[in-house]
């Protein structure tokens, strides 16, 4: 159940719309807050209170101002919450997250749901807070679309050829005369450097390393 909330964010008027969205939960009189600092504090007075914070919803930017922030971003905030009280409810509301970063948010800091502003927000907002009650987790929609584009991406037997090459330290010049060897095609250095550029699109990975380290937590090779 969710009784408590917390709403971290600088924008007047997204506060109001979370705060009229709250209410179709029952959720008549949540506390607010402008900066990364005060939420923090907020929650870790309420710990100490007895009368901790059921859900933390909060933006991932915060514009600057003449307050001093010793905390000036969603994610961080997000990190010392996660110290101050593991076991509360965290959904993200901003429009800054890339695929990558929300991805992060879920695996590193266990956010329980994020909503990109935008067209149609508060419809997803609510479906969110749906999900967080009933205690399970709510997923963007280009989270969802990044992960089935990874699931539908299909290694030819010259990709795999490569990352295995590769966690063997050879080098590109190494790689092409085993793809030769091996009657494997593409074999040139150019071909080899135009499959791996896709592999990592495919998963948006920024370096080899990422990919490779992918390839073996998925049992590609």
């Amino acid at each position: 159940m969710i009784k408590k909330v917390l709403i971290a964010e600088d924008y007047q008027s997204a506060n109001i719309s979370v705060q009229k969205t709250l209410e179709a939960f029952g959720v008549l009189d949540p506390d607010y807050v402008y900066h990364c600092d005060d939420a923090l504090q907020k929650i870790q007075m309420a710990l100490k209170a007895g009368t901790s914070y059921d859900l933390l919803i909060t933006d991932l930017s915060f514009d600057q101002d003449h307050r001093q922030q010793k905390i000036s971003t969603g994610e961080a905030l997000i990190a010392a919450v996660r110290k101050a009280q593991p076991d509360l409810k965290i959904l993200v509301f901003s429009a800054t997250g890339k695929p990558s970063v929300i991805e992060i948010l879920f695996k590193k800091q266990d956010i329980d749901g994020y909503v990109s502003k935008g067209r149609s927000d508060i419809e997803e907002l609510k479906k969110a807070i749906e999900k967080i009650i009933n205690n399970q987790r709510h997923f963007p929609v280009e989270l969802i679309r990044q992960a089935k584009q990874k699931n539908a991406y299909e290694f030819t037997e010259t990709d795999i050829a490569i990352i295995t090459q590769m966690t063997e330290g050879k080098r590109q010049q190494e790689i092409s005369d085993y793809l030769s060897e091996n009657n494997m095609q593409p074999a040139g250095k150019s071909s080899i450097e135009k499959r791996l550029k896709l592999m990592k699109e495919a998963f948006d990975f920024s370096t080899n390393e990422q990919l490779i380290a992918h390839c073996i937590k998925m049992g590609i090779i």
